[in-house]
């Protein structure tokens, strides 16, 4: 089982580094395509954009963070996975209603909400 909620977590990590890294670093050419306009079509504001696209990124790479221990040893086992991961799925929750109010397919954001989901239970302690 752990094998396979580490492949949950990969995917999970593969995701969001490559949607944050485009948003951080391919946002800028599409706006200069599109003119500079501070929004394309009702789309966020560029820097909200980057914003977001950071979050990702770093919550990406806290997904795949093995076990952290204090000198006591006291610490829950993956807990910066766990954490990470809950924020993603709640970026993800977010990203659901905003297509949604867009009339947008929101397929994606459930799909990587529920694999945020079983990695958070994947590594609940017992």
């Amino acid at each position: 089982m752990n094998g396979l909620i580490w492949i949950g977590q990969v995917a999970l990590a593969c995701v969001f580094l490559i949607a944050g890294t485009f948003k951080l670093f391919a946002f800028r050419p599409l706006m200069q395509a599109h003119g500079n306009r501070t929004q394309i079509d009702g789309t966020m504001a560029p820097i909200g954009t980057m914003i977001i696209g950071f979050i990702e990124v770093v919550l990406a790479f806290g997904v795949l963070m093995p076990d952290i221990y204090t000198p006591d040893g006291m610490a829950p086992e993956y807990l910066i996975a766990r954490c990470c991961a809950a924020g993603l799925a709640l970026l993800m929750v977010g990203a659901g209603i905003y297509h949604i109010r867009r009339r947008e397919p929101a397929a994606a954001a459930v799909a990587t909400f529920l694999l945020a989901l079983f990695v958070i239970v994947g590594r609940w302690p017992y």
